[in-house]
């Protein structure tokens, strides 16, 4: 199974980290996670971590600093993953009680949820390493000179192109490099068969390509006075929110799927609709091979912490409504004293100044 663990993230052990039952919740995982990224003095000892696979490892050893963009692009991913989630049962939530997998069991069911997860990660790690391949933080790319070979009208290429293709291909690497031969006996449809393995290779595809297909291209005018006479332009990332936005969309129509094995075994196994009249994922779509656990109840098993105790909105429809999170199972009021900012000002130069107001909230609570 493709590991999303401590080694993945390049946390150093010795940081604290909070987990999904933190006072704060998974923001504050995120926070801490964040002061527990490897840097470029403990990159080529951190390659030799055991919770990579040796595949993983080799990659690292070629470029240790490749260890410190993959821990940026995971890191990327799980704070983009709580914020698509922020409202759902499923949250989001991480562990790092148990490094082989910080999502906990959620990762051993090949749900939709699951299906979000590789390929938000595999999107995020593409992003950073394309990021830091421009900013030449790497040493085995730069700038992508493929695309000065066109020759457009009324403006020229120029400026540094991102290369989201080298930033692809070494995703892409990562994640197959994660891959563990599937073991014969092994349950074929279980997180560690052929379909979840093939699954999660879908997953991951169409996270770089929810990347990639968002490139964006941008110009800058030369000229005296401002006419404008030579337009340079050049590719760059668009915000990564964009691609999270889209899979959390991807997630929602996402595609179940079953294993197909024809021809005896010679013809390769492929993921095909689990029902003749569902319609067949194309390569950006995400797919998933088994429904979602319920998350509403604690499931110590699955890492599941449950929705008891989340604030929900009375007055929404939606997936953050107490209907809805609650589970049908009511919620509580409660007022609180709350201290905050307000009134504040801009006071030359250079600071802002704010008041300190107390007001009244209305909390609601699943019971």
């Amino acid at each position: 199974m493709t590991k999303i663990n401590q080694g993945y993230l390049g946390v150093e052990p010795r940081f604290a980290v909070g987990t999904e039952n933190s006072p704060g919740g998974p923001a504050d995982s995120v926070s801490q996670i964040g002061a527990g990224v490897i840097g470029p003095a403990s990159a080529e000892r951190n390659c030799k971590n055991s919770h990579l696979t040796v595949k993983q490892q080799g990659i690292c050893s070629r470029s240790p600093q490749i260890l410190q963009a993959v821990s940026a692009g995971a890191r990327l991913a799980i704070e983009e993953c709580q914020h698509q989630f922020h409202s759902a049962r499923w949250n989001c939530s991480i562990s790092m009680e148990n490094p082989e997998n910080i999502f906990g069991g959620v990762m051993l069911v090949n749900s939709r949820e699951a299906a979000f997860v590789y390929a938000i990660s595999a999107a995020g790690v593409a992003f950073s390493v394309t990021r830091a391949c421009s900013r030449g933080e790497l040493t085995d790319c730069s700038c992508d000179n493929r695309v000065r070979a066109r020759h457009p009208n009324n403006w020229q290429w120029g400026g540094c192109s991102e290369d989201i293709h080298f930033g692809e291909k070494l995703s892409r690497e990562w994640s197959d490099g994660a891959e563990e031969p599937v073991k014969d006996g092994v349950d074929i449809v279980g997180s560690k068969g052929l379909a979840g393995q093939l699954m999660r290779k879908h997953d991951s595809e169409a996270g770089r390509r929810a990347v990639r297909s968002r490139m964006q291209r941008v110009c800058k005018c030369h000229g005296m006075s401002g006419s404008c006479s030579v337009r340079v332009c050049w590719r760059r990332l668009p915000a990564f929110r964009g691609a999270g936005t889209a899979l959390a969309a991807l997630h929602e129509g996402a595609a179940l799927v079953r294993l197909a094995q024809r021809g005896g075994g010679k013809r390769p196994a492929r993921l095909r609709p689990a029902r003749a009249d569902l319609k067949r994922p194309n390569k950006t779509d995400l797919v998933y091979l088994e429904d979602s656990p319920d998350y509403c109840e604690r499931n110590l098993t699955l890492g599941i912490p449950g929705t008891r105790g989340r604030i929900c909105n009375r007055t929404s429809p939606g997936l953050d409504g107490c209907t809805l999170l609650c589970c049908g199972r009511g919620y509580q009021t409660r007022i609180r004293d709350v201290t905050e900012k307000c009134k504040c000002r801009f006071v030359w130069c250079c600071q802002v100044q704010c008041d300190m107001c107390r007001h009244t909230r209305e909390e609601h609570i699943c019971n």
